[in-house]
């Protein structure tokens, strides 16, 4: 998805916070020396070549860089590499800057990148973004060679990607489990401390290559309940709340203690049913319930008209949205002919998933309503968020209420991983779908340059995919988050991965 009231002592005392009452002036008053935000869960890894999931780069992306970044034009730019150029249609140099320190003081270089990107592509959870490249190498201590197995038009977008991070080698090679668990990298802050279900803390890196950061102090807290997040903003507790509802944004907005930043996601939001499973195998069950979710019933009632009915996994502002979408209008009376021609005239029980997020546990529960008019009972099971994607990864789900950030731009980015048979399970493809003229348009499309051509790879591949409907897609989501009045200068990214290093908070 591109880019938070004073704290009195009492919260102070009561939640811990670090250097309450922190110095350094501003034209508005003293600056905090801690930073406060609250989201729905927790980190998954703070490994950024395992921890994919936006709860974990949230946190991540603070302390690791990449060696792209997106421009406020949603176009890749330096970072790590401070210049790049093509050589050929497979082949890219990349010139990195000289000036960059790991968190433990040592230089970064060519043999951290090579050593980063080649540890990413052997990733069980990651390797989707990276693995079109065939060879990774260093031309001296500060320029490598990257090269794709076939062109590659979204190799650049790809190494903007949170999970192609910069690793230190010499940190993970002498010991992969202490890195996890304390990691090192080149980013604004440096780790503090994790603990797991509740918090994660973090201090500024006074020798970060692009200036010290605004704040000296991060704190993420895990608070599952959206209202309750909303709270912890007016109360002082927090200075950011990420995820706000729909239903809660007019409260932020209404009060004037508080701010509400937007932006234009790139999430989708839909069901994925595991196509292994006997009760979905069929894809007459899987169209039957596209056409009994009533998709504009829970954007205006559940969203508060907040979002945008979706037919398609691939947001509208994502490059290779197809216009050729096929559209799954709401019509029980088709839906429960589907069932019967599939044979189950009666329906079926199955399970529906979900994380311990209060929003989508209602939106679940609309959806176990409107599955009950074609017969299908479905039993909703919460999930800590953790076990929730472990039951995804290993395809132990019936069907689930799932959500995919195009992080990209490029819808190259999700077709692959949540289409393409070699992405079952943990990469993303967990409605585990494996069809050969899928694979080949996903892999056609990746691997042509001409943009024209690309999109009518896509075309094609919208059109079978509406007629395969190996997920539900249900809505497109905005980003929205909270603050106090106290905050300056956070910019909300479309992927939810907002950046803290230029945001400070006056007391």
């Amino acid at each position: 998805m591109k880019k938070l009231l004073a704290l009195a002592m009492i919260f102070c005392l009561a939640f811990g916070i670090v250097g309450c009452g922190g110095g350094g002036g501003s034209s508005d008053g003293a600056l905090k020396d801690t930073l406060v935000w609250v989201q729905a869960a927790d980190v998954t890894s703070l490994d950024p070549h395992v921890g994919k999931e936006t709860p974990a780069v949230t946190v991540t992306s603070q302390m690791f860089d990449t060696l792209l970044v997106m421009d406020e034009n949603n176009e890749p730019a330096p970072s790590l590499a401070e210049s790049f150029k093509q050589i050929d249609d497979k082949t890219w140099e990349f010139k990195l800057r000289e000036d960059v320190k790991f968190h433990d003081g040592e230089p970064m270089t060519a043999e951290d990148v090579v050593y980063s990107i080649n540890r990413a592509r052997k990733s069980n959870y990651v390797s989707y973004v990276v693995d079109a490249i065939s060879e990774v190498k260093a031309d001296g201590d500060y320029k490598v060679i990257i090269k794709t197995k076939e062109p590659y038009s979204p190799l650049l977008s790809s190494l903007t990607v949170p999970f192609t991070a910069i690793v230190p080698k010499h940190v993970v090679e002498a010991d992969e489990d202490a890195f996890q668990l304390n990691p090192v990298g080149t980013g604004p802050y440096k780790f503090v401390e994790w603990k797991q279900g509740e918090y994660a803390k973090m201090a500024a890196n006074e020798d970060y290559f692009l200036g010290a950061p605004k704040t000296a102090n991060l704190e993420m807290r895990v608070v599952p309940e959206a209202s309750q997040r909303v709270i912890a903003i007016e109360t002082g507790e927090a200075d950011l709340a990420y995820a706000v509802s729909a239903n809660d944004s007019k409260r932020v907005e209404e009060d004037d203690n508080l701010q509400l930043f937007k932006a234009s996601s790139q999430s989708v939001s839909y069901l994925t049913v595991n196509g292994e499973n006997k009760l979905f195998s069929d894809k007459r069950v899987r169209q039957a319930i596209r056409y009994a979710v009533d998709k504009e019933a829970i954007v205006e009632t559940m969203l508060y008209g907040a979002g945008e009915p979706a037919d398609s996994v691939i947001p509208p502002n994502a490059f290779g949205f197809s216009k050729k979408v096929v559209f799954y209008e709401h019509n029980l009376e088709k839906a429960k002919k589907l069932m019967k021609e599939a044979g189950y005239p009666d329906g079926f029980k199955c399970t529906l998933s979900v994380t311990d997020d209060s929003v989508k546990n209602e939106i679940c529960q609309v959806i176990q309503s409107q599955l009950k008019e074609i017969g299908i009972k479905c039993n909703i099971q919460v999930k800590e968020y953790g076990t929730w994607i472990d039951e995804l990864g290993t395809g132990s789900h019936e069907m689930s209420l799932s959500a995919w950030v195009c992080v990209t731009g490029d819808a190259d980015y999700t077709y692959y991983s949540l289409f393409h048979s070699s992405q079952t399970g943990y990469p993303g493809n967990d409605a585990f779908i494996k069809n050969d003229e899928v694979d080949k348009l996903v892999v056609a499309a990746r691997q042509t340059a001409d943009p024209e051509k690309r999109q009518e790879y896509y075309d094609k591949l919208e059109v079978l995919l509406g007629d395969l409907s190996p997920y539900i897609p249900l809505y497109y989501d905005s980003v929205n988050v909270g603050a106090t009045k106290n905050v300056k200068g956070f910019v909300a990214d479309p992927n939810g991965y907002h950046r803290l290093r230029n945001v400070e908070v006056t007391e």
